[in-house]
């Protein structure tokens, strides 16, 4: 599998306390995934993972209709899920412009208004339609292609996937299918470690510019995805140069920041000491688990809610919040577990996250250990 070692590397995890109800507009992915197969000619496994690395894309636009149902309990007020972080939950639609290495544009419209994420060049902008702010940075020379923390297109979220295979994946040919209108391969992983909630990962491919246009993940036990994403509509002309010039709204406040800069709130921040959370990770693959080190992790969750505040409301106190979680303890010590259909975490009292696409018995030995 040497083939996909040049392919974008991006992670699985996204932070677990990035969990939002937020219910976008858009149709379901039923509605339009289910087509008649059209007749390919037979292609290998080996050939379309050829097919996928050897892809040259030069242009493309369309809309993408994504839906995510994890089985997530309902702590809304964990996180406001404003911006691509609602795309945890719910159905969304994305319009999505690329052209080149160095010019992309993501508009996410929903009931709530329009976040649009455009690279232009070295200047990145953000811009939220809901509070009319938008960011601005300039990136250094010689930056490539930014990845966006959630995968928005489904060559994005196949990338992630295509990095974990290896002698722990078990990869084959799926049913051909028309996806956007155009007749597409199924390239499917399935892990063969029995600690991944991960069932199978399938990906359908254009059979003619080798480029994902759906895919979908399923976890164990459900013939339902719990994520996928679709084209619904592509074209592969490169956008016209315009798409992706920000011109500011009338009113809206300009936030000026530095390249890599965040707010001094923002999740992964330093510590007071200047160093940064100790993060690791344990195992390989499908089965890896991240560990990270955050202060007083376990002690608030206990606390009781602040006056006033609901526990399960969007103003919902964070530590009444993470006290509604299961509590769970053993051999390893104690805390409380978040799980999902495609990934679980471990909140222990002792102050750690281990968090991965695991059964929660995998995080018991990873706490363990």
């Amino acid at each position: 599998m040497s083939v996909l070692k040049s392919r974008p590397v991006l992670r699985w995890l996204v932070p677990v306390t990035a969990v939002a109800t937020v219910i976008g507009g858009g149709a379901a992915l039923g509605t339009f995934a289910a087509q008649a197969e059209p007749s390919l000619p037979p292609r290998t496994a080996a050939q379309l993972l050829v097919d996928l690395q050897t892809a040259r894309l030069e242009g493309l636009s369309g809309t993408v209709v994504q839906r995510a149902d994890l089985g997530l309990p309902p702590l809304a007020g964990l996180v406001a899920g404003d911006g691509l972080t609602g795309l945890l939950t719910g159905t969304h639609t994305l319009r999505v412009w690329h052209s080149g290495p160095d010019r992309q544009r993501v508009a996410l419209v929903d009931t709530l208004g329009e976040h649009d994420v455009i690279r232009n060049g070295r200047d990145v902008w953000t811009w939220s339609s809901r509070s009319n702010t938008a960011t601005h940075r300039t990136l250094p020379e010689g930056t490539g292609a930014e990845a966006p923390q959630l995968p928005v297109t489904p060559g994005e979220a196949a990338d992630r996937a295509l990095a974990a295979i290896g002698p722990s994946t078990e990869v084959s040919v799926g049913r051909s299918a028309t996806v956007a209108g155009r007749s597409a391969y199924e390239l499917v992983l399935a892990p063969r470690d029995a600690a991944s909630l991960v069932h199978q990962v399938r990906i359908a491919i254009d059979a003619r510019q080798h480029v994902p246009l759906r895919f979908e993940v399923f976890a164990d036990g459900s013939d339902k995805p719990a994520f996928e994403m679709a084209f619904t509509q592509v074209s592969y002309a490169r956008p016209d140069a315009g798409q992706f010039a920000f011109n500011p709204p009338p009113g809206v406040k300009v936030t000026e920041e530095t390249a890599g800069g965040r707010p001094a709130d923002a999740p992964g921040k330093r510590h007071a000491d200047g160093a940064r959370p100790e993060v690791r990770t344990v195992g390989e693959s499908w089965a890896t688990v991240v560990v990270a080190r955050l202060d007083g992790a376990g002690t608030p969750a206990d606390r009781p809610a602040s006056p006033g505040r609901a526990a399960n409301g969007p103003t919902g106190d964070p530590a009444a919040l993470l006290g509604a979680l299961p509590k769970v303890s053993g051999d390893w010590g104690s805390g409380r577990l978040l799980t999902g259909k495609l990934f679980s975490a471990l909140l222990t009292d002792d102050g750690r996250l281990i968090a991965g696409a695991v059964t929660p018995e995998r995080l018991y030995e990873v706490a363990r250990g």
